[in-house]
């Protein structure tokens, strides 16, 4: 394998083995909508059970549990390909650093403020992908983009009262998830998506570990450790679960497809989370809602419309 190309302005992303596959990545990234919600789900059961650091931690070491087995079947072998260990620790640190702080905003403030903060990492990611990745972001990217996240809005409808410094939370989150975006197309071109995992959760899993040995008796509710109770252990269970099976998803679409087609899909989580917050909670969308998720469902099809129309020439 060769060794690790840097990243910057000039250096063009190599295509995986195979080139990229746009309709795999389309639809990879929406199941990825469909599933990512049920992270937040369990997460917000588990406040009040178990400490958000404490959490990430479980999620991570579920992930490594799981998915180091099935590589180690498949490969025969533990070690990732060569020069790959730093971006490989740096992916699982990044989505450490940026689940903690996710987790903490929900618990701090109204879920609809966090998540209206944290979409601006697909904005975010569409205009930095193109200068870092050297992939073609166009007018028509970067508008769908735009419109999806307004449609967000539309559905959150977030106050923004009385935040304060724990808005810079899911600011934090977005900036580390755009990073950990960025590394996982680039790791892509050498490694399959449950290679990519299953060093990400050790890497993430240590650095939580880490933080938990370090900060437990610092006094930050974050930082807590507990003995939970059943429950509690289920929720970090399925939380670690949810995580593991859609980051699959999401890694694997953005092994397939570039950064700027893919991120107006994301906001499809939104849609999903709407409508499974009305099947568990009962929480029927408004006239508001509906029209925020008619915008973010019609920003997906555009971006499907378009691609598809390139491919036919």
């Amino acid at each position: 394998m060769p060794r690790v190309q840097p990243l910057g302005p000039h250096t063009a992303p190599a295509p995986r083995a195979g080139g990229d596959n746009i309709p795999a990545g389309i639809a990879l990234m929406i199941t990825f909508a469909v599933l990512a919600p049920w992270i937040d789900i369990f997460a917000k059961l588990a406040s009040g059970m178990v400490p958000p650091v404490q959490l990430t931690l479980a999620r991570f070491v579920v992930q490594a549990a799981v998915l180091l087995p099935v590589l180690a079947l498949r490969r025969r072998r533990l070690r990732p390909a060569r020069g790959l260990w730093p971006l490989h620790a740096a992916r699982g640190a990044l989505m450490a650093v940026a689940s903690t702080a996710f987790i903490a905003a929900v618990q701090a403030m109204p879920i609809a403020d966090a998540m209206a903060i944290f979409f601006v990492a697909p904005l975010l990611l569409t205009a930095i992908s193109g200068l870092v990745l050297g992939e073609e972001v166009g007018w028509r990217r970067l508008t769908a983009c735009t419109v999806g996240f307004l449609g967000a809005l539309l559905v959150v409808r977030p106050s923004f009262a009385e935040l304060g410094p724990v808005a810079l939370l899911p600011l934090l989150t977005a900036s580390c998830f755009v990073l950990y975006v960025l590394l996982t197309r680039r790791v892509a071109r050498d490694e399959g998506p449950v290679a990519m995992q299953a060093y990400a959760g050790i890497s993430g899993a240590l650095v939580m570990a880490l933080a938990l040995a370090l900060l437990h008796d610092s006094g930050w509710p974050a930082f807590a450790a507990v003995r939970p109770a059943l429950a509690g252990w289920a929720l970090m269970v399925a939380v670690g679960a949810a995580a593991t099976t859609a980051h699959l998803f999401l890694v694997a679409a953005y092994a397939r497809a570039p950064a700027p087609l893919l991120a107006p899909l994301q906001y499809l989580e939104i849609v999903s989370a709407t409508v499974f917050g009305y099947w568990l909670f009962g929480d029927f969308p408004d006239a508001l809602k509906w029209t925020g998720i008619a915008i973010i469902v019609g920003s997906g099809l555009f971006v499907i419309w378009r691609e598809r129309r390139a491919a036919r020439g």
